[in-house]
């Protein structure tokens, strides 16, 4: 076995299996990470948002005016403004209907918010399946490349008369080289889906608030 203990040469010179579960885990590190910075830029932008739409939201005095604005964005809506748009087209449309009651347009425009409100969040959890599976799994993907790599070693050493520190060192600092990337994946996977799963609960209770709020001032409207 080669004697050069450089991390590059340990990686060249482990068992196909080893090597194989060194690719996997640091696919599966590219791949979290690349989700990992899409997720924070789109939090980012959705709370960046919300707070632009609430201010314009509550400096309006004509929500049909600011329905029509926003509503002409199309595709370029925001989770907030989606949830606004639902709620106040599905209360006009109530509103045309003379024997709706106030009570009925309220809660059809809540019904409709809400549905939209839990498309929106499915959108936001998008990837954190993932990145709670690299977390979880991965140092036990790497360990099960350790196990593999030590015990080749020890396999081979079965054959030697006499085994020296020499003889093992290599083979075992090449095997635990696989958990050390496992744990690499792991921890920011794990660290990133805890911050973003805090970030969209926020973010939702954001948008709930927003839903209560709009609804009172639906309820002026509808009794009005």
């Amino acid at each position: 076995m080669n004697n050069d203990m450089s991390i590059f040469s340990l990686i060249a010179e482990a068992s196909f299996v080893v090597q194989l579960v060194m690719l996997i885990l640091l696919a599966a590190s590219v791949m979290s990470w690349t989700f990992i910075l899409a997720k924070r830029k789109e939090l980012k932008t959705a709370v960046q948002m919300t707070e632009q739409f609430e201010q314009v939201f509550w400096a309006s005095k004509d929500l049909a005016e600011l329905y029509q604005r926003t509503d002409n964005k199309g595709a370029n809506m925001h989770a907030v403004e989606h949830i606004f748009t639902a709620g106040y087209k599905e209360f006009s449309r109530m509103n045309s209907i003379a024997d709706m009651t106030a009570a009925s347009k309220v809660e059809n425009a809540e019904r409709s918010m809400r549905i939209v409100l839990a498309r929106e969040t499915a959108k936001l959890d998008e990837s954190l399946p993932f990145l709670a599976t690299v977390g979880s799994t991965s140092p036990y993907v790497g360990l099960f490349g350790t196990v593999w790599g030590i015990m080749n070693s020890f396999r081979a050493l079965s054959t030697v008369k006499q085994a020296t520190l020499a003889q093992v060192a290599p083979g075992i600092a090449e095997a635990l080289i696989a958990t050390a990337i496992g744990l690499f994946a792991a921890i920011p996977a794990v660290v990133a889906y805890n911050r973003f799963n805090t970030g969209i609960e926020q973010l939702t209770n954001r948008y709930e608030m927003f839903i209560e709020e709009f609804i009172v001032l639906l309820q002026r409207q509808a009794h009005s």
